[in-house]
């Protein structure tokens, strides 16, 4: 096998680099901290709220009365 010349480990640092920059930027798009309080205070995402609580509340009942096996 060849060994890698002082040129060719530059270019694979750079390419590297580059898809490296390319991904951070991806994943900044997809940042949940982007988002939050978009949707502010409002009456409509009070009842989401409530429902989200009382939807979950109801799974944690019925999984106490679930026996474990």
């Amino acid at each position: 096998m060849n060994e890698p010349t002082l040129e060719s480990l530059a270019q694979r640092v750079d390419a590297l680099e580059r898809e490296l920059k390319t991904q951070r930027a991806t994943e900044s798009k997809k940042d949940w901290r982007r988002v939050v309080g978009i949707a502010g205070d409002s009456e409509l995402m009070r009842q989401i709220d409530d429902e989200g609580r009382r939807i979950r509340e109801m799974e944690r009942e019925d999984a106490r009365r679930e026996p474990t096996a």
